[in-house]
């Protein structure tokens, strides 16, 4: 296993291929988010694994919840943990299993199945992928200094998306097929006999989300520096709770990176659901299946990555949290969009459209505008949540990265249920996804608003 030293808390040198084996990770991690929970296996459980994509979409909503709840207990927990402990690869290891061998049992999604085992599955891949990226986003600032590690995230963030995209252009072209004429978008038999009408094509993105999670971790944990080994695991889990406590105690004091832990957990709250509902709330209203759904995370892949590799630069320039509020404006603009288009109007109804079909994909006018307004989203929500890594990466000591990165998953996912929560619960009480997303803007929203005060870089202590 590759270690590193520290020298008065400056990371030493790491070879290139160091660094290019931590930004493979997001490479690797990024087509379970993009094909399994967004695009493809998400709307296909909404739409197509049973009869009531109410209910459906409900449930589906609850499953990240009870995700994020796990995750936000834990996340701290065990980034504290590992710094006592020292090495992360074992963690990511030990939950790169767990994670795996869910997505392989998606498999068994049939239509008509019950849908309690696709949900625990989706439950333990969540939440193994989560505390992966805690060590894994913990490991950044051993790589590079301060100055770089806003271009670094952003990078990475954009190697993710470029290789959550190669995944999902390969579903659509060459293993969705149309339901109704068994081709894929090419006009080709789909690949491995897939039947559309049975739901192969996108109960497939499980096992395919795995081999790739397998193969492209492995150059970081060949090439990456990690930490020395500390304690032993028994002695590291006593003493990560002890400075975990001492750790939230500290927060008292550091009021800027309490600051912007707080605006962070709100604002993410906002994104996550924004991607979670995102694709079932269009496959709900305009009825897309797997190939429209598709295309629509292509499109929105494409502009997510030049707008990491872009806000790279503009971190960089302008800083990690005038990036992130850029960002949210970006996205709060996507949202009312959004919410405000349906069949034949957009804006509320304050310009009408057409609800004639052109033919092809995306036939209808409202179909084009949901899709212009997607656009904005694919510009944002990458660099919204590469810099915020970056923010904290800015903000923090190499000694203590394992335990704020792990509150920072907690700020991310602490009041995650919430925004799915109330998504649920006015889409049960009003019979209207669209009311549900509604409660996403006040995530965005108020997240922007708690971080306009926060101080950058947010470790400045108070006295």
């Amino acid at each position: 296993m590759v270690t590193t030293e520290i020298d008065n808390g400056v990371p030493a040198k790491v070879p290139a291929r160091g660094i290019w084996g931590w930004m493979f990770f997001d490479w690797a991690a990024q087509p379970f988010f993009t094909v399994v929970t967004t695009f493809i296996f998400g709307p296909y459980f909404v739409a197509r694994l049973t009869t009531d994509p109410i209910s459906a979409q409900t449930t589906w909503s609850n499953m990240a919840t009870i995700s994020s709840v796990i995750i936000a207990i834990l996340s701290p927990v065990l980034g504290s943990i590992a710094d006592q402990s020292g090495a992360r690869k074992p963690w990511i290891a030990f939950f790169a299993v767990i994670k795996i061998a869910s997505l392989f049992c998606l498999w068994g999604a049939a239509p008509g199945s019950p849908v309690i085992y696709p949900v625990i599955f989706m439950i333990l891949a969540s939440i193994s992928a989560e505390f992966s990226i805690v060590f894994n986003d913990s490991m950044m600032p051993r790589l590079v200094g301060k100055d770089d590690v806003g271009r670094l995230s952003n990078a990475a963030w954009g190697l993710g998306y470029l290789g959550g995209m190669i995944v999902l252009i390969t579903v659509v072209a060459l293993l969705a097929g149309n339901p109704q004429t068994g081709k894929t978008i090419l006009g080709l038999t789909p690949l491995f006999g897939l039947d559309a009408t049975l739901g192969e094509d996108a109960r497939i993105t499980g096992p395919i989300s795995a081999v790739w999670y397998f193969l492209f971790i492995l150059p970081m944990f060949f090439f990456t520096p990690d930490a020395a080994r500390g304690l032993p695991l028994r002695a590291a889990v006593r003493s990560g709770l002890h400075e975990l406590t001492m750790t939230l105690g500290e927060l008292k004091r550091r009021r800027g990176i309490s600051l912007f832990l707080i605006a962070r957990m709100v604002y993410q709250d906002g994104v996550n659901g924004l991607l979670i509902l995102g694709g079932t709330f269009a496959a709900g209203m305009f009825g897309w299946a797997t190939i429209e759904i598709g295309i629509y995370g292509i499109i929105l892949n494409v502009i997510a990555i030049f707008g990491c590799f872009a806000a790279g630069y503009v971190d960089r320039w302008l800083g990690s949290k005038t990036t992130v509020m850029i960002s949210l404006t970006l996205l709060l603009v996507a949202t009312f969009g959004i919410l405000s288009t349906g069949p034949g109007f957009t804006l509320f109804g304050l310009v009408p459209l057409s609800t004639v079909s052109s033919g092809g994909l995306f036939g209808t006018a409202a179909e084009k505008a949901y899709i212009g307004y997607g656009l904005l989203i694919g510009i944002a929500f990458g660099p919204v949540q590469a810099s915020s890594r970056s923010y904290l990466a800015r903000s923090v000591s190499l000694s203590e990265a394992g335990r704020y990165f792990g509150i920072y998953a907690l700020s991310g996912r602490a009041t995650s249920f919430m925004a799915t929560l109330f998504f649920s619960l006015v889409t049960y009480w009003s019979g209207s996804a669209r009311l549900g997303m509604a409660t996403l803007v006040i995530f965005l929203a108020g997240g922007l608003l708690l971080l306009l005060p926060t101080p950058y870089p947010a470790d400045r202590v108070s006295k």
